[in-house]
């Protein structure tokens, strides 16, 4: 153990050693978010749930749009350029300037969201009933606390992955997801969904103060400085634009598919459950190399050849490792969607009907799973050649794209909250639609061979299948042989066709040479 510790540190700055890293910890904080939701199910009814995922909405959208949007797009680049060029002082004074003003814009917009959050929350899900409103307004204002935390702990994360130091800002989310598991089941069968807040707040202060002893290792020194005329933050802000522009579309498709599923009561907990789990394979192999690969790319100039040739050997390799990892994962979770929502939420107030409609959401979910791997991948690498206004632009459209077919879909089940499924695959076909646009806009600006992939797509499809076949026949005859009505006998039927897929995959894959396969025995995590 101590010495895969020593590995995982030694190599933390590197971009294999950091995809590994994060690839560790974002599993084992998407393991801790799946066991977070089987709690939330166990212990809070559905349609309270609604109430947990509708307090988030307004938080979630001004920090989104004031905060991660500037870090993602703008800081990162910017810091790490500062540093490469002037050093340590000069990007320290840019840090600190950017985190003051930062705060200081969204303690300001937090203290008027406060005050409007009743207009807003009435708007949103008019059909609450009175007292349902009342407590979402009440959470949605104590939830404002977490995006102050977070503000802290983004930007302190960034100019920790501008050092390639990954360590802290990986384990940041596993502190934050056990923190709202330890308070769910402490407090949530007195205080119900207040327990889960509870929880949410404790965990986004730790997530911040988790970060502050790296900060201070890579000797980050913050002195408040409010100087909006430093000619680095005013471009941290005018590439942050675009990007604060996109996230906030994205946050308007939460608050439209939030106020389409209200009417029905336990359908909002539904979609962000299922949502959750679609999302684990993509944000465990898709954001972890978009993640490790983003601060090598930002420091790589496509103008001159050599860095040139780099830019894209990192940006082919990871899209490679990320298809290599996300087309069986898709196939698996969609053959296995009524065994994993059995497994992980049907239990306590979590019922039948509720476990029939949340898997066939999962799987109209999972056909979005490769999309949302590589939209952080080519967003990344826009945002490396400081363009922000092409991903703003696809993330608009899909959006768009989204909450109109959502409003179609969902309305085509009227008379329930079967909709939501609707809205699962308006997500799904907006998703497609945004890295379509992607694919073809970064092909226009750089040389990338995307032909070269078709093959190699090709290669990983027929693997696919075969494993596919194979996890469907493990799943047939274990059905045949045992009682899969017991959650034991449907926890071994989820894990022997789960293994056997993976392993015919990889084993093939090892035979057919494909080199993604054979880096993972060099533990070279691709790179």
């Amino acid at each position: 153990m101590l010495k895969a510790l020593k590995v995982i540190f030694s190599r933390e700055s590197s971009i294999r050693g950091a995809s590994f890293l994060l690839i560790i910890t974002l599993a084992l904080s998407n393991l801790l978010g799946v066991i977070r939701d089987h709690f939330l199910a166990q212990y809070i009814p559905t349609d309270r749930l609604d109430i947990y995922y509708t307090a988030f909405r307004f938080p979630d959208l001004i920090f989104n749009v004031l905060i991660l949007g500037a870090i993602a797009a703008a800081f990162v680049p910017i810091y790490s350029r500062i540093l490469r060029e002037d050093g340590n002082k000069k990007a320290d004074e840019m840090a600190s300037n950017a985190l003051s003003i930062g705060l200081l814009i969204i303690f300001i917009s937090l203290v008027v969201l406060f005050f409007i959050m009743p207009v807003l929350i009435n708007l949103l899900v008019p059909d609450f009933d009175a007292a349902k409103r009342v407590e979402t307004i009440n959470l949605a204002r104590w939830l404002l606390l977490s995006p102050l935390f977070f503000t802290v702990s983004y930007f302190l994360g960034g100019i920790l992955n501008s050092h390639k130091r990954f360590f802290a800002y990986s384990i940041a989310p596993l502190i934050y997801n056990l923190s709202i598991i330890v308070c769910i089941y402490i407090f949530a069968q007195r205080f119900n969904v207040a327990g889960a807040v509870i929880g949410v707040i404790v965990g986004a202060f730790l997530h911040m103060l988790i970060q502050i002893p790296s900060a201070i290792s890579v000797k980050f020194k913050f002195k408040p400085e409010f100087n909006f005329r430093d000619s680095n933050v005013q471009k941290v802000m005018k590439l942050m634009l675009p990007r604060a522009i996109g996230l906030g579309a994205n946050q308007v498709l939460l608050l439209a598919f939030t106020s389409l599923a209200s009417p029905f009561a336990g359908a909002i907990a539904i979609y962000n459950l299922a949502d959750n789990i679609q999302t684990v394979p993509s944000v465990i192999f898709g954001s972890s190399f978009a993640t490790a690969a983003f601060p090598t790319l930002a420091a790589l100039d496509i103008e001159r050849e050599r860095e040139a040739t780099q830019f894209y050997s990192v940006f082919e390799k990871s899209m490679r490792a990320i298809l290599f990892l996300l087309v069986p994962s898709t196939a698996f979770l969609i053959l296995l969607r009524a065994q994993v929502i059995r497994l992980i939420l049907g239990y306590g107030f979590f019922g039948w009907e509720d476990t029939r409609l949340a898997t066939g959401t999962l799987g109209l979910f999972a056909l979005s799973i490769i999309a949302q791997g590589l939209i952080p991948l080519f967003a990344r690498t826009f945002y490396a050649m400081h363009n922000t206004l092409t991903p703003m632009t696809t993330s608009i459209i899909s959006i768009i794209i989204s909450v109109v077919l959502g409003f179609i879909f969902s309305k085509g089940y009227a008379g329930n909250f079967e909709g939501v499924r609707g809205l699962a695959l308006a997500f799904s076909i907006g998703s497609w639609a945004n890295l379509i646009m992607l694919v073809i806009a970064l092909s226009s600006k750089v040389r990338v061979r995307f032909k070269n992939l078709w093959s190699f797509l090709i290669e990983l499809g027929v693997l696919t299948l075969i494993a596919s076949l194979a996890l469907q026949l493990v799943k047939i005859i274990v059905s045949f042989s045992f009682d899969i009505d017991r959650v034991k006998y449907l926890f071994l039927q989820t894990i022997l066709a789960g293994c056997v897929g993976i392993i015919i995959f990889l084993g093939l894959a090892w035979v057919f040479r494909l080199p993604e396969v054979r880096q993972l025995k060099k533990k070279s995590v691709f790179f």
